[in-house]
């Protein structure tokens, strides 16, 4: 098997196998550190991290299964749960408060136990935007506030949500490491070379790691099916909101021509004469 069917050189982040393949291994867990590090900016610092299992399950059989795509611990006890999300889904909020309770309940002991936690970060590599209030803001911060006195209520629990497509910044705007992760994450699978302004030696190892080339024949395979998935994921959604704008479009014609045909109606014009001008039926008018 060949690369015939791949012509990017670099491999796709926002694929199952491209994240994981770049976040997900030892092999690879100092990208992971640098881009939580990059990400925090300096308000904790992480050493090291050790891989948890990304599959929690409930207290009972019947509860629901929890997946995460990166899920990891940190020298200091501090929980990270990483997901790449494709697409929004109608509960996405409710959905990132459910993942959060399962580091929340793994931290609880038998016997005697003072409730103290270890914080925990869950973070939400989106390939979508879901506030298109603020064009120019592409992070989201949030955490448990006070609201009367407008002050963090607990600093333990925070959610942070990217919004990937509204990252628009060139290489030569690059100023911080998380300007150039947020940067390498954009744009991985269109570039041909390694940027100049990612000197960085973490991303000697990036480059090495997401070129498409030094796969073996198993991770070929692999990659492809993940591409392939998220090329016919894509398709499915672009064709959906297609016909939503269709429709959209169509409900807004239909919508002006009965607005159209009420007003001439009100003016008194003859209701064969309003059918022909809307291309409504005169029984249609005639329940206006």
């Amino acid at each position: 098997m060949g690369t015939e069917g791949i012509r990017d050189r670099y491999i796709n982040p926002y694929t199952d196998f491209g994240f994981k393949k770049l976040f997900g291994t030892d092999m690879n867990k100092e990208l992971l550190i640098s881009f939580l590090n990059a990400l925090l900016e300096g308000k904790e610092e992480i050493e090291d991290i050790t891989y948890l299992n990304v599959e929690q399950m409930g207290d009972r059989e019947l509860d629901r299964r929890a997946v995460f795509d990166v899920y990891c611990q940190s020298s200091r006890g501090e929980r990270f749960l990483v997901e790449m999300q494709k697409g929004e889904q109608e509960f996405f909020k409710d959905r990132s408060l459910y993942y959060s309770t399962f580091p929340i309940r793994e931290q609880g002991k038998r016997g005697q136990w003072d409730y103290g936690l270890k914080a925990i970060y869950a973070i939400g590599i989106l390939n979508f935007s879901f506030d298109e209030s603020e064009p120019e803001r592409y992070r989201h911060d949030v955490k448990l506030v006070d609201l009367g006195s407008g002050k963090v209520f607990y600093d333990k629990l925070t959610f942070i949500y990217l919004e990937m497509p509204k990252f628009n910044k060139g290489e030569e705007e690059l100023e911080t490491l998380f300007d150039k992760w947020m940067f390498v994450l954009r744009n991985l699978s269109g570039l041909m070379k390694r940027p100049q302004a990612l000197q960085e030696r973490v991303f000697n190892r990036l480059f090495e790691a997401a070129e498409i080339a030094k796969f073996d024949r198993k991770e070929l395979y692999a990659y492809e099916e993940s591409l392939k998935n998220f090329r016919d994921w894509h398709s499915v959604i672009s064709t959906a909101e297609k016909k939503a704008e269709k429709r959209g479009r169509e409900e807004g014609r239909e919508e002006e021509r009965i607005k159209n045909a009420q007003n001439l109606k009100r003016l008194g014009v003859a209701l064969e004469v309003i059918a022909q001008a809307t291309g409504l039926s005169e029984e249609e008018i005639g329940k206006l």
